[in-house]
């Protein structure tokens, strides 16, 4: 029997025919590492369309349910169902070999993974397909990519919204039409490599408590230590190293793991053992001292500076101001954008050789009426790199958004110079695009029956910056920071965050957040993978410490290729997971740069802003990190 309505045509799909397991867990929260599955359902379905098989199963997770308004399992209703590791042995049989898909596939992967581990089991997943992802790609016309959305979008019929198998009978449907658009488009599959994980990183491990005061700076001669001090020990100490950070942590004391120049001083009962702590130590100056000093003047910790409370706010709607410097939009579903003068805070200070990000470049003041591609999604294709990213910074001028793949909200398509060679142009002239040259650009005029869509995102230029507002006034899901690029055969772009304190200085090297370490100790910050083209950065502002003042998204390349042989980096800001972008940039002034500040999210007073920044630096992600306070040799 096919799950959908109709076989998939294996000869047709080509590359986009595989054996798929499709799968959806309800759960008793949304940390993987801490909560727990309460339901799972798979149905997995061969290259043709075909299903052959299918499973579900409530779980008694042996905690409580967690919110039972939004999946309805009360304790009561799981009682007597099987335990996770009861059938573990039968969901792995039917993942063996396949794709895993589901709707935001990391979430469903990491709560799997974490319960496989826990029933001493490997996960037996290589891939994962996200129909989120997928259809972030697609870019379907659609008020966002929810599941019930997409089904409604691709007449898929759905019964019980949040009814684990009712929802992956939904997915095949939904993946059955992706598929069919990415073919349509010639889209390659964002599938993510799953490769085999320690099982301890999924062992729970209790959150660092983050300092609560502010750095008052390094120890002077004959000093005191004070109470938001930055303290790192290094080298064979009399006393256990647990028991000395336990002390220092419990008189106010913030414990790091590494040396900065914002290191308060340095413990050390061997100053010239030369290890990279002390090495770094006396390159920028830091005061150094003994166990037995340090043990005596924990005796005397002097009181600190709190931090502020960190807090969300809506933000107002202003009237536009003239030659506005950055442009502050309510990014209300369904309200329209105002512009208001802001000054925004400067880029962070580079470490010692580290290059100084330019200062952000003023947003050109027009009229709405000056913008003839208001709403349109115009792709470049050929021209070198500086004249592609001429033509992008021109479209964006005009109101429009530069796209870098080929999507179902492409209106138009401007060639340059060899552009007519591009392996897309075969597919554009199928979907009847309008192509137009870099002419068209000085003086754009739209071609009839190509009308952009009713809601577009707020497009931002080089330096711009939006208020992110809870929307109708209510407490703000996580904002999804999600950066984009054409795909790369040769390299491997990886995003990386850091949260940042008032010295725009990481708190602690658990601040920094990669691919080895994807998320905060609080899980307030996130990296989130949706392909090999595409990685995200979700953050809970309203669960944010209150040392942090900033996190910056940035990129980093793997190897020798540089940004300019990249192309165009796109971000774009959107509330939850499956919300539609509200703001988009389109980032492509690199040349030989290969790491690039990509995004600051920063609080101003009540309020936190988004900037999209476009910095690149041709040093490697190590030197980057070392500016932010983090040494990643240590």
């Amino acid at each position: 029997m096919s799950l959908v309505s109709a076989s998939f045509s294996a000869p047709a799909m080509g590359d986009y025919a595989y054996d798929w397991a499709l799968v959806d867990v309800e759960t008793s929260g949304l940390m993987a590492r801490r909560d727990r599955v309460l339901s799972v359902a798979v149905i997995t379905i061969g290259p043709d369309g075909e299903q052959t098989g299918e499973f579900s199963t409530l779980l008694d997770p042996g905690c409580d349910p967690g919110p039972v308004e939004v999946h309805g399992l009360t304790a009561e209703r799981l009682r007597g169902a099987p335990t996770f590791d009861q059938v573990a042995g039968r969901i792995g049989a039917m993942l063996q070999d396949r794709v895993l898909v589901a709707h935001n596939a990391q979430f469903d992967y990491e709560f799997l993974a974490h319960e496989f581990a826990r029933a001493r089991m490997w996960l037996p997943v290589s891939q994962r397909l996200c129909t989120l992802a997928l259809n972030r790609q697609v870019d379907p016309p659609t008020d966002d990519m929810k599941l019930g959305t997409l089904a409604t979008h691709y007449d898929v019929p759905q019964q019980r919204a949040h009814d684990a198998l009712d929802d992956t009978r939904v997915l095949a449907g939904i993946l059955r039409a992706s598929l069919r658009e990415a073919a349509r488009l010639d889209l390659p599959l964002p599938l993510v490599a799953c490769p085999p994980r320690a099982e301890s990183q999924f062992t729970p491990k209790p959150p660092k408590t983050p300092c609560a005061y502010r750095n008052p700076g390094r120890l002077t001669p004959d000093g005191s230590l004070r109470q938001g001090m930055k303290v790192a020990i290094t080298g064979e100490t009399a006393h256990a190293r647990a028991e000395l950070v336990g002390r220092a942590v419990t008189a106010g004391l913030n414990m790091v793991s590494s040396v900065s120049r914002h290191t308060s001083v340095l413990v050390t009962n061997e100053p010239a053992s030369g290890s990279a702590k002390a090495r770094r130590a006396l390159a920028e100056g830091v005061p150094v001292i003994d166990e037995h000093t340090f043990l005596r003047m924990l005796a005397d910790v002097r009181t600190g500076t709190a931090h502020e409370a960190t807090a969300v706010a809506v933000a107002p709607a202003a009237e536009p101001e003239a030659e506005p410097v950055a442009v502050t939009v309510d990014l209300v579903p369904n309200t329209a954008a105002a512009a208001s003068v802001l000054e925004a805070p400067p880029l962070p200070t580079a470490a010692p050789g580290v290059p100084v990000p330019a200062p952000r470049l003023p947003v050109p003041s027009v009229g709405i009426s000056d913008k003839p591609l208001a709403g349109r999604r115009v792709l470049v294709l050929g021209g070198v790199h500086a004249d592609a990213a001429a033509a992008r910074t021109r479209i964006v001028e005009l109101g429009g958004s530069a796209a870098i793949n080929l999507s179902a909200s492409v209106t138009d398509v401007v060639l340059l110079e060899k552009g007519e060679g591009d392996r897309r142009m075969s597919r554009i002239t199928t979907l009847e695009l309008p192509v137009h040259d870099i002419h068209w650009l000085s003086a754009p005029t739209v071609a009839a029956g190509t009308a952009p869509r009713a809601q577009e995102p707020h497009v931002m230029p080089r330096g711009g910056v939006i208020d992110l507002p809870t929307p109708h006034g209510r407490p703000a899901p996580e904002w999804y920071i999600t950066a984009g690029w054409a795909p790369q055969p040769d390299c491997e772009i990886d995003v990386v965050a850091f949260l940042l304190d008032e010295d725009q200085q990481v708190t602690f090297d658990e601040d920094f957040i990669f691919y080895g370490v994807p998320e905060s100790p609080a899980g307030t910050v996130r990296l989130l993978t949706g392909g090999p083209a595409e990685q995200t950065i979700a953050l809970d502002l309203a669960s944010l410490p209150p040392a942090t003042r900033k996190v910056v998204v940035a990129a980093a390349i793997d190897g020798a290729a540089t940004f300019g042989t990249v192309g165009a980096i796109q971000i774009g800001a959107a509330l939850g997971s499956s919300g539609a972008p509200l703001a988009r940039a389109t980032l492509d002034a690199a040349t030989t740069e290969r790491t690039m500040l990509l995004a600051e999210v920063y609080r101003r007073g009540p309020v936190w802003r988004l900037r999209a920044v476009g910095q690149g630096y041709d040093h490697g992600l190590d030197a980057l990190t070392r500016g932010y306070g983090v040494d990643v040799t240590d």
